[in-house]
């Protein structure tokens, strides 16, 4: 959900709210519902509390997620761009460069539009069990050969487990019983507030009431609505700008050592 339909939703809930704010009004006793009106203000005060400590916990879990996968991306990013120095010193480097090239255009191309529409599941980089096959088949013989390997061995251990923090958000963090339980509050706060009502208070008065309420709760679960799901378009996503930077860079290294390699996929990591 992109911001404009954010505050779309935000205004509709809150018109609706402060319209039935204002029907109640019409037919409330002098004074609202509630006899002892401090006694009552307690009450909403413990409601208010536990939602929005209950609230705040979710959103800082939910926050570390989120920079967990941020993270995950720029991790991902940085081992593929060592991974192409370290391929130099490997026999068949050609094959394993013009892998490792296919593998970062498939994860800002495809792989992010399916992390995007939720549809990525587990689904493995296909680039990478190419290049496991490639490397199974080397045979290094030199000093330099066998450290390469044991290197790239690695950085193929620490690129996995980047990817894994980088997609692990993909269909949602927040389960949910725990929606379940934020809509019910909600709701609960909601229906509380309209015992509030007083004819003797001013309209406007009435409507700051429960429509600052029902802002501040609607923002609130639109920003667990986006750390839930990290990716995608709109406002603060998370985007292949790391793995972009990336192939930029494989490219002018390429350049600079005067490797010519023809990888075996499009720009978007499709096989040829």
């Amino acid at each position: 959900m992109n911001i404009v339909w954010a505050a779309l939703v935000m205004i509709l809930a809150t018109a609706i709210t402060v319209t039935a704010m204002l029907l109640v009004r019409r037919r409330a006793p002098e004074g609202g519902y509630f006899s002892d009106g401090d006694r009552a203000a307690g009450v909403f005060g413990v409601l208010a509390t536990g939602f929005s400590v209950l609230l705040g916990f979710i959103i800082f879990l939910s926050f570390t997620s989120y920079d967990q996968s941020r993270a995950g991306a720029e991790s991902e990013a940085t081992i593929v761009a060592q991974q192409v120095q370290t391929a130099q010193y490997l026999p068949g480097k050609t094959a394993l460069t013009g892998e490792l090239i296919c593998y970062a255009r498939s994860v800002a191309g495809v792989e992010w539009d399916a992390l995007n529409t939720g549809t990525l599941g587990n689904s493995f980089n296909p680039w990478g069990a190419e290049m496991f096959r490639t490397i199974s088949a080397v045979d290094p013989k030199t000093t330099v050969e066998q450290s390469a390997y044991d290197r790239w061995m690695a950085q193929t251990a620490e690129r996995e487990q980047a990817r894994v923090d980088r997609v692990h958000g993909a269909e949602g963090i927040i389960p949910t019983p725990v929606w379940l339980v934020l809509a019910a509050v909600s709701v609960v706060i909601f229906v509380y507030l309209l015992f509030f009502a007083d004819p003797t208070e001013g309209a406007l008065t009435q409507s700051l009431l429960m429509g600052s309420v029902t802002v501040v709760i609607t923002l609130l679960l639109f920003l667990l609505v986006f750390f839930d799901h990290p990716h995608g378009d709109g406002v603060g996503r998370l985007q292949p700008t790391a793995m972009v930077r990336t192939i930029g860079l494989i490219d002018t290294q390429l350049q600079v050592i005067g490797l010519d390699v023809t990888p075996p996929c499009d720009d978007r990591g499709n096989r040829r």
